[in-house]
Formats: C-alpha cells, structure tokens, sequence
C-alpha cells in the first residue's frame, strides 16, 4: 500500500469509526453527514469522495466491524476444527469451554462495539456474528454427536436464538458476569443441562 493508498484507507477508518461512535447516542437515520465528517474531522468533499450516501458509509463500517471479529479468529479456525473433529465424545463438553471463551472475551474487550451492534441488530449483521460462532463451536460439535441431518436446520435455529438471547443479555448488563460464568451458561443451554439442574433444585425444596 503507497502512501496515498494508505492516506485513503486511513480516511476511510476514521469515518466508519465515527459513525460508530454516533450510533451509541442515536439512530442511524438521524445521523448526518456533518456529523460524520465533524467526528471524523474531514469535510464534506472528503466524505463524497468515499461515498455517495450515509448507507455506503453503513456498509463499510459494518464490514470493518466484522473483519475485526473474524480476522481476531481465523488463525485458529482450522486448528479448533481438527480437536473437535478428533477429540472423544465425552471430551466434547469440555472443548467448548476452551473455544467458546475467546469469542466471549472479544466481545467484552470490544463490548462497546458490540453493543452498538446490536442495538442496531437488523441494519449491523449482528446475526452474522452469531452465526460465525455457532458454526465454528457448536455445529462441529452437533455433528459428531450423529443428530439427523433433518432435523440440523431446527436445531440450529432453536439454539442459534437462544444463544444470541444469552449474549443480548450479558451486553446489556455491560458484561458484568464473568467469561467462565456465561460460557458454562451457553454449553449448559446446549447440551441440555438446564432442565437437570431446574429438577435438582425442585427436588431440594420438596426435601
């Protein structure tokens, strides 16, 4: 990349960051170009000569976003593909713990990113993000487990939103719980612990 590449680039950064920024106090349609361009200290001329509208702006600061979260992952994709693929059945528990974490801990470092993501879900992708992660964890996993393929694409919509519910809530509370404590929470939700637990606790009441 030459200098003036790099200049562009830079620019380009600048405003999709800025319009980051202003999504935390407000909604996307009521952002204006002067803002971007105050936040992003370029002016207007500079602004159009990246885009013709706000929505291309969007577009581009929605795929920086995701590139950060899938270029902080995809060195180690191939690596978590082969222990799941080779690790014992019973094993497999534990292995979501150790992939899962990473993910989680992105999300809480860039946790203002995140939720600003979702607090424009639809317009962000966010469902993208939660897709990646439930494809490289979960569904490995699912499928070594030997589920009818018929019935995967239920199974993985109906585990898909759950988690997506957990991770919603763990944002809104600022990550306030820790990593581990959501992560045990997710892999519970999965492999079906939940209702144990539910029954252990009726049992010791009736006691």
């Amino acid at each position: 990349m030459n200098r003036s590449e790099s200049k562009y680039f830079g620019t380009a950064v600048r405003m999709d960051e800025a319009l980051m920024s202003l999504l935390e106090k407000k909604d996307f349609p009521y952002i204006t170009v002067r803002e971007v361009c105050q936040a992003a200290q370029v002016n207007r001329s500079t602004f159009y000569l990246h885009y013709e509208t706000m929505t291309d702006l969007l577009e581009e600061a929605v795929q920086h976003a995701l590139r950060q979260f899938y270029e902080a992952f995809s060195p180690a994709q191939s690596a978590i593909r082969d222990a799941i693929a080779s690790a014992s059945l019973s094993s497999l528990n534990l292995l979501t713990d150790e992939y899962l974490t990473p993910y989680l801990r992105f999300m809480q470092e860039h946790r203002s990113l995140f939720t600003t993501m979702q607090r424009h879900a639809t317009l962000m992708g966010m469902d993208n993000v939660y897709r990646y992660l439930f494809d490289h964890i979960f569904s490995p996993i699912l499928a070594r487990l030997a589920v009818d393929e018929k019935n995967h694409p239920y199974i993985i919509t109906f585990y898909l939103h759950g988690l997506i519910a957990i991770v919603q809530q763990w944002l809104s509370e600022d990550c306030k719980r820790s990593i581990e404590e959501i992560s045990e929470l997710m892999r519970n939700c999965v492999n079906g612990q939940i209702t144990p637990m539910a029954m252990d606790i009726m049992k010791n009441a009736d006691a």
